[in-house]
Formats: C-alpha cells, sequence, structure tokens
C-alpha cells in the first residue's frame, strides 16, 4: 500500500536517499529542505518550521504515514542547537495530529554516536525544558568560549532524550505512533565530506568513532535502517536509540551498557 511521508533534510545525503528509496518502493514522499524540496523552509528558526509544517500538512492533506527528521548541521556554532534540535522537535510536534490521523503511522529521527560524547549541561537541559532563548543564550557562551565542537553532541543528546520521553505518552504511543532514533556513526555525505581532505581529521574520527565492522558506512545504510522504522513492520518498538555506527557505540561504552 502506497504512503506518504515527510522527510526532512531531503536535498543530500541520508535525508535524499531515504526519500529515494521510499519512491522506489512507491511511497508520496514530502522532502523538506532549505532548497530543491518539494517545502523549502528554514527549520532554525521558529517562523520558518511553521512555513514547513502549514506546507506539509497542506500537500498532505491533513494525513501523513511516516516521518523522518533527516535535517541537521554538523558545524560548532549554535546552528546544531537550532537545527538538530529545536528543528526536529518543532517538525514533529506540528506534524504529529496529521500522523494521528493515519491508520498505521511511524516516526523516525537521525541521532548520532556524538550523544554519547562530552556535552553541555547547560544547553542539554535548556533544550530539554524547550525553552530555546536560553539554550541559544548557554550555547552561544559555548561558542565563544571556545568549546564549540560540544554542541552537535548536546544537541543529539537533548534530541535522544527528548525522543525518549515523548515516545511513550499518550500523544505518541497512545495514538499508535512509534517514534525512535537511529543514531549513526560517521557517514560518508556532503557534510561530512570536508573531514575527509585532511588526513590528520579522518584519524581523528577513527580515534572518536571507532567503527571495527566494516568501517565508515554510505548513506544508504542509514536510510534504510530508517525505512524500517516508519514501515508498517515496526508495530512494537518505540523509544529506542538504534546504533547504526559498525560498533562504535560497544566499544566506546562497554558491554555494561545496553
Amino acid at each position: 500500500m502506497a504512503r506518504t511521508i515527510a522527510v526532512s533534510g531531503s536535498a543530500s545525503g541520508i535525508g535524499e536517499t531515504l526519500a529515494g528509496q521510499l519512491r522506489d518502493q512507491g511511497d508520496t514522499v514530502i522532502g523538506i529542505d532549505l532548497r530543491d524540496a518539494d517545502v523549502c523552509a528554514d527549520l532554525s528558526v521558529p517562523e520558518g518550521r511553521a512555513s514547513a509544517v502549514a506546507e506539509t500538512l497542506d500537500r498532505a492533506g491533513g494525513r501523513l504515514d511516516g516521518v523522518v527528521a533527516c535535517a541537521g548541521v554538523s558545524d560548532f556554532t549554535i546552528m546544531p542547537v537550532k537545527v538538530n534540535f529545536f528543528g526536529v522537535v518543532g517538525l514533529l510536534d506540528g506534524l504529529r495530529p496529521a500522523l494521528a490521523a493515519a491508520e498505521a503511522p511511524r516516526a523516525a529521527v537521525v541521532g548520532s554516536i556524538s550523544g554519547t560524547h562530552p556535552v553541555d549541561d547547560d544547553v542539554v537541559r535548556h533544550c530539554l525544558e524547550l525553552d530555546e532563548p536560553a539554550a541559544i543564550a548557554a550555547a552561544t557562551k559555548v561558542e565563544e568560549s571556545g568549546y564549540g565542537g560540544q554542541l552537535y553532541p548536546s544537541s543529539k543528546s537533548a534530541l535522544a532524550q527528548w525522543m525518549r520521553r515523548v515516545s511513550v505518552t499518550p500523544e505518541w504511543a497512545g495514538a499508535g505512533i512509534p517514534l525512535n532514533a537511529i543514531a549513526p556513526g560517521v557517514v560518508l555525505t556532503p557534510m561530512s565530506a570536508p573531514l575527509f581532505e585532511d588526513e590528520g581529521m579522518v584519524e581523528v574520527m577513527k580515534e572518536a568513532v571507532p567503527m571495527p565492522l566494516n568501517g565508515f558506512a554510505g548513506p544508504e545504510v542509514i536510510a534504510e535502517a530508517l525505512r524500517w522504522l516508519v514501515s508498517p513492520a515496526n508495530t512494537h518498538m518505540t523509544g529506542q536509540v538504534i546504533y547504526v555506527d559498525g560498533g562504535a557505540e560497544a566499544v566506546l561504552r562497554g558491554p555494561s551498557d545496553f
């Protein structure tokens, strides 16, 4: 049965690959991105999220079978907090009623192995309080202090915790909507491409994200996992962070965390 699925970040990387896989299996995809998408919107700001939600709902006719939030950024500025956390949460919250109207709705987000790395506690706390001005203020302090590298992990840690918290609520599980996350390791996408131009950075990535099973992943690997999460076959998995990372999480955290 053909389904209608909204995919953010559809213009490149994991989102583009997933959108292609879904269309190949006969689904209708509503792509959301800054440009080159069905719905062009800036998810880093509240008005952009509202615009994305409104246009997506209009295109979907008020009912969505699935939503996958792939859009994200990985720089050392406040942008990961604005896009990776508030952009995702705003989009999912806005589209949730359309999911609830579907027969077998599913939702998924893209987390990261970096969510297990050191984070800024204030940024994460304000994100989980859904206090965007406070979170941005805290992130700005981190950026200005020279520790901007903590902001991407902070955004992904907060996203995973938000997902686990809301996934079992009446609004999500109670409405029959599984909500899960795929947490990749290092993925070969346009976002990560500049890192591979520096041999020293490649070695840093191998140390920070050791992937003993088959090394760095292509975007199709992550897309396939997301595709299953939002398929009708997933009837009982919710609130899970699934590490598709070549074993990095097991190496970094050890066997006692499971």
